[in-house]
């Protein structure tokens, strides 16, 4: 089967960014394709790569960041979502004018037509947050 993920809620204030990682490497190693996830709304928040969790907490960002390399797992980032936080990769970076980016590797800025193309490529779209 071929899972499409969505996860709209931020990591270390919901459990929505944990569970899809753990759903997604669970299906992985139970043989079924997950080609993308999608990061919504505060979901976005897990692809920064500023985040520094205290030392004997789990990294989501960097979870995600290996479980895409790994797999070769597409994590897109939506982009109006993005923006709102400040969250901007180098390209969207200079477009916008600003100095500095903070999207982590293994994860790229895209917009909601991403989420619509995993919804129709995809058997089933499990979503992870409200």
């Amino acid at each position: 089967m071929k899972f499409g993920v969505l996860v709209s809620e931020g990591p270390y204030t919901h459990q929505a960014a944990d569970s899809a990682y753990h759903f997604v490497t669970a299906a992985l190693a139970a043989g079924h394709e997950v080609p993308r996830v999608f990061f919504y709304h505060d979901g976005v928040n897990v692809a920064t790569r500023l985040s520094v969790p205290p030392q004997d907490e789990r990294n989501i960002q960097k979870n995600w960041t290996a479980l895409a390399k790994e797999h070769d797992v597409d994590l897109v980032v939506c982009i109006a979502a993005a923006q709102r936080r400040g969250m901007l990769d180098a390209n969207e970076a200079e477009r916008q004018g600003k100095d500095a980016n903070n999207i982590a590797e293994g994860f790229r800025i895209s917009g909601l037509g991403q989420l619509i193309e995993m919804g129709i490529q995809t058997d089933r779209l499990v979503t992870f947050g409200d």
